[in-house]
């Protein structure tokens, strides 16, 4: 491994953060590809794309040896659970080639509305019973996974939140299965992006033409 692609998580919770979050992109997709980028504040982002046509990322307190590179989620995952005290972590080979689309921006997103998050829970709930009766082989219909389930407006504006946004939160499980009354996630804009932050991460979505997420 090269100094510029070591990975280093000193703290064991924050690598077990990690590897949950690794672990459920695995169990959307088992070739899925993990992309680690060192954020301005000084901390570690982790991103996948979770096969809805959504972005999923965790952050974590960690030190990356470049600005930002790609690995195998299946090679990332394993070195995780194997890491010793010292906190370096092998992301195995380069998978930059099997990235495809760019990432949003750190900052600049306004904040429209925060929404409970059992009112999500239960849209997804919902959607996961039509999803098994009208769903096939190749998974829901789109025309489900684009439904927008809830509405969120603010003298800022207003946006629809997809399906494929509820599905995403829950299946990365950034909200618990049954979030207490005071639970929110908080729905931020960009003209170019919807972001949806929850207490274990944020999913993001691309406004306008959904395939530009992934060119």
């Amino acid at each position: 491994m090269t100094s510029d692609r070591r990975v280093t998580i000193p703290d064991a919770v924050q690598r077990n953060d990690l590897a949950a979050f690794v672990e459920r992109a695995l169990r959307l997709d088992d070739a899925a590809v993990i992309r680690l980028r060192r954020r301005g504040d000084g901390l570690l982002a982790a991103w996948v794309n979770t096969g809805f046509d959504v972005l999923a990322v965790r952050v974590v307190a960690g030190q990356l040896g470049t600005k930002d590179l790609s690995c195998g989620a299946d090679q990332l995952a394993r070195s995780l659970r194997e890491a010793d005290e010292s906190g370096h972590i092998d992301p195995g080979y380069s998978m930059d080639s099997g990235w495809r689309g760019v990432l949003p921006p750190e900052t600049g997103f306004t904040h429209l509305d925060d929404v409970p998050a059992a009112v999500l829970v239960d849209l997804t709930r919902r959607g996961a019973d039509l999803a098994r009766e009208h769903g096939s082989a190749h998974g829901p219909p789109a025309s489900l996974l684009d439904q927008d389930v809830l509405e969120v407006s603010a003298p800022g504006g207003a946006v629809g939140v997809p399906m494929r946004c509820a599905f995403a939160l829950t299946a990365m499980g950034f909200v618990p299965e049954s979030p207490s009354a005071d639970e929110i996630v908080r729905v931020r804009v960009l003209p170019a992006w919807l972001r949806i932050d929850a207490r274990f991460g944020s999913v993001f979505r691309r406004r306008g033409d959904p395939a530009l997420v992934l060119r």
